[in-house]
């Protein structure tokens, strides 16, 4: 429940003269620490499979240049694929489990304290607690960031693996395939870049929004952060427009209802309208 201050300081009003508190946006801090831990993981990974892979086509190229799609070379190599994916997916999956509940509680605990500022500003005092839903919401998170980190090395060794196997096949040299082993690094550098970002987005905005409606706040203004170098226009046309917590806002474009953050790379936020 919301208990009015003594001495507030003046917030925004709506029209009709309901309070406006500011919102809670995705924290770039938070975002950058998530990132650098996964991308240290990629970086590790990667550089463990260029070394391990390319030893072991360098003792095959000669027979790889001459075409001999005999047993010996694909079967050393994939002999090695199979090593590096024990390791790496090994190596992720004990990582996933740890850095998806660092990441749910640093977005828990920021969110909840910057909301407390936000409604003292305001000149509310809160009483919080850790409600059913967002309790519901923080496994959610860690459910669906283990996932994704676990698919990280799944993805990039699979690629690797076809690229290595249609190199033998191609009779291509270790300095080809040197260069999609690069590119791939890049792709999964660019993969864990965006899972950080999307997951600092959706999390926040999930939480944010069950801590309001606990609080009994159930209306907000839309606000579109101008963030980044492409734009929905659907999101900035609703860009200061009130909606409805509960059911989010209709996006004509998804031709649903949708919240912030809940879209890819979106970084829109909620002002909450607090309760008279």
């Amino acid at each position: 429940m919301l208990a009015l201050d003594a001495t507030p300081r003046p917030p925004r009003r709506t029209a009709d003269g309901r309070l406006i508190g500011r919102g809670v946006r995705p924290s770039a801090a938070i975002r950058d620490a998530y990132q650098e831990r996964l991308l240290r993981l990629v970086d590790e990974m990667s550089n463990s499979v260029s070394y391990w892979l390319s030893a072991g086509y360098r003792r095959q190229e000669d027979r790889i240049a001459a075409l001999a799609l005999d047993a010996p070379p694909a079967a050393d190599l994939a002999e090695v694929m199979r090593r590096l994916r024990r390791r790496w997916e090994g190596r992720f999956d004990d990582a996933s489990l740890n850095l998806a509940r660092y990441f749910a509680k640093q977005v828990h605990r920021r969110t909840d304290t910057e909301l407390r500022k936000i409604l003292k500003r305001a000149g509310f005092s809160v009483e919080f607690r850790v409600s059913a839903p967002v309790r519901d919401a923080l496994r959610a998170i860690v459910a669906e960031n283990v996932s994704l980190i676990r698919s990280i090395p799944e993805q990039f060794l699979t690629q690797i693996e076809g690229s290595v196997m249609r190199s033998v096949l191609a009779g291509r040299d270790l300095a080809t395939l040197s260069r999609e082993l690069q590119h791939q690094h890049g792709v999964t550098r660019r993969r864990a870049e965006l899972i950080s970002l999307d997951q600092n987005n959706k999390s926040t905005g999930a939480i944010q929004r069950l801590q309001y409606l606990d609080l009994g706040i159930e209306r907000g203004i839309w606000h579109h952060s101008h963030a980044g170098k492409e734009w929905r226009p659907t999101h900035v046309a609703n860009d200061g427009k009130e909606y409805d917590i509960r059911t989010g806002w209709f996006d004509p474009h998804e031709g649903r209802y949708i919240r912030t953050g809940e879209l890819i790379r979106c970084k829109c936020w909620t002002a909450p309208i607090l309760p008279r």
